[in-house]
Formats: C-alpha cells, structure tokens, sequence
C-alpha cells in the first residue's frame, strides 16, 4: 500500500501586529513634537474693542492680518502705534507690497476671496487707521475686516 503524507506548507505564518499601536503612539507623539502651530509672533499690544453684533469667518486661511497696536518694548520702539506685517513692524507705504505678496502666495482661484484683517488696538486713534485703509484701497484690497470681541446683549 501507499503511504499518504501531508504536505508542509512553507509559510511562515501570520505577522504579528502586537508592536503595530507602539509604532502608531511613537509617530503621533513625534508629529505632535515638531509640528508648529504658530501664526505671527506680536510685537504689538492689542486689545480688540467689544461687539454685539460679529460673524464668524467662513474660511480663515483667505485672511491676511494687519496688527496696529503700541509695541511690547515701548523703550525700543516707542509708545506710539505701529503696523505690523507678519513677522515685522512696517510703514503704511509696505501695506501695498504686502498685499500683492499675500496674493502672490495663493491659488489663483482664491484671490478674488482674500480678506484682509485689521486687528486694532481699543486704544489706538484713528489717523493711523484711515491711512492703512487708504493703502490698502489703492492696493485694491477691498475687502476688509476689522476683528472684534463677542459680548453678549444683556
């Protein structure tokens, strides 16, 4: 009579996932680490003014923001307000520059949606304002925001 074996199969079997939620922990922590979060660094005092009566930004990556407020180090920069752009203190002349570099740095179908941000200090007056407004309406930047606290009406 014939012998019947079995045949061996060659595989090695099933891999182990029991080390697979170690990996996932270790690359979300490392992620979570080096990942920043950070929009501008202020150099700028500002307190923005109260409202009864805001809305809520639909699409907050379209916004450009311009800081005018009174500088952290008053005994380096002085006491009165300054613009800021992004990183840096500027003049009312670089709001048209800034503009168009903030246009540049966006998709092509977005421009028309680009909205530009006033963040103000309460207690700045308001010739440094009506002078960024009208950089910014020659930069044809025609679309502005001025930010604002929530209180709610009593």
């Amino acid at each position: 009579m014939a012998k019947f074996r079995k045949k061996k199969s060659n595989s090695s079997g099933a891999i182990s996932t029991a080390s697979l939620p170690d990996i996932i922990f270790m690359l979300l922590f490392f992620f979570m680490v080096t990942t920043q979060m950070k929009e501008n660094s202020l150099f700028v005092k500002v307190t923005v003014p109260q409202a009864t009566e805001v809305q809520k930004m639909e699409k907050k990556a379209l916004t450009s923001f311009i800081y005018i407020g009174k500088p952290h180090q008053a005994s380096v920069y002085g006491t009165e307000p300054r613009i800021q752009l992004n990183d840096a203190f500027a003049n009312v002349s670089d709001i048209a520059e800034f503009v168009a570099a903030e246009r540049e740095s966006k998709n092509e179908a977005d421009r028309p949606f680009i909205t530009t941000s006033l963040k103000i200090d309460q207690e700045t007056r308001m010739g440094i304002v009506t002078d960024v407004k009208q950089e910014l309406r020659k930069a044809n930047a025609l679309k502005i925001n001025y930010s604002a606290r929530w209180v709610e009406k009593i």
